[in-house]
């Protein structure tokens, strides 16, 4: 008990911070993914071949950019995008420097989660619309993203984990948060102590954020 409270008063603050700053970058960075990612998913679905405008030019283009975004490492996008992020943000270091990257790893990731969760919306709801007269913005916004919901909501929760994990890597650079504190100090200063202080807390925000996105994705479903 006594080399906790010791710990606490020594390094309690450093963690404090480290998660303020991870959920920051985690969570600014998650919503601006999908600013990016949503429209790109919906294009995909109505440019598709059975959708409900079908182009397969644009269809194959944005399928191109999406899977060629999906594939690039993150630490290699990370390190390769360092100037067009002190270009937009002013510096490459910390959250700010961070976020950048983050949005640009995630986006295509969310514009195919996007994609799939629209496909699994009932065709016959898409038709019963389409019979009433509803245009094509009707349908995305009334039939496809409100019926889906539920499974976007899910999405959200898989996205922020999947970026939590990211921003970890983003320590490699400086970019601050659990990752920087337990890279910092777990791995160049053998401090294995705070090291696994860091991995408790991320394994705690993680868990808290997937029980709420569960939970919120549960009370949204109208079949339950």
């Amino acid at each position: 008990m006594e080399f906790l409270t010791s710990f606490f008063e020594q390094y309690g603050l450093l963690l404090a911070q480290g998660c303020w700053d991870t959920i920051v970058m985690t969570g600014v960075a998650t919503f601006f993914a999908y600013v990016l990612g949503v429209p790109i998913g919906v294009a995909l679905i109505v440019t598709a071949p059975n959708g409900l405008k079908p182009h397969a030019g644009i269809n194959a283009v944005l399928g191109w950019i999406v899977n060629i975004g999906r594939s690039i490492p993150f630490i290699i996008l990370l390190v390769a995008l360092i100037p067009f992020t002190r270009w937009i943000v002013g510096t490459s270091l910390g959250v700010p420097g961070a976020i950048v990257p983050l949005v640009i790893a995630a986006a295509p990731f969310v514009g195919r989660m996007v994609e799939q969760s629209l496909a699994e919306v009932d065709s016959g709801l898409v038709e019963a619309a389409q019979s009433f007269g509803a245009s094509v913005w009707q349908i995305v916004v009334k039939v496809f993203l409100r019926e889906s919901l539920p499974s976007l909501i899910r999405g959200v929760s898989i996205t922020f984990i999947t970026l939590f994990g990211y921003s970890a890597m983003a320590g490699t650079v400086g970019a601050g948060g659990l990752g920087d504190i337990a890279i910092r100090y777990g791995y160049q200063r053998y401090q294995d102590d705070v090291m696994v202080a860091a991995v408790l807390l991320c394994i705690v925000l993680v868990q808290i954020f997937q029980s709420a996105g569960d939970i919120t994705a549960r009370k949204v479903d109208k079949r339950k």
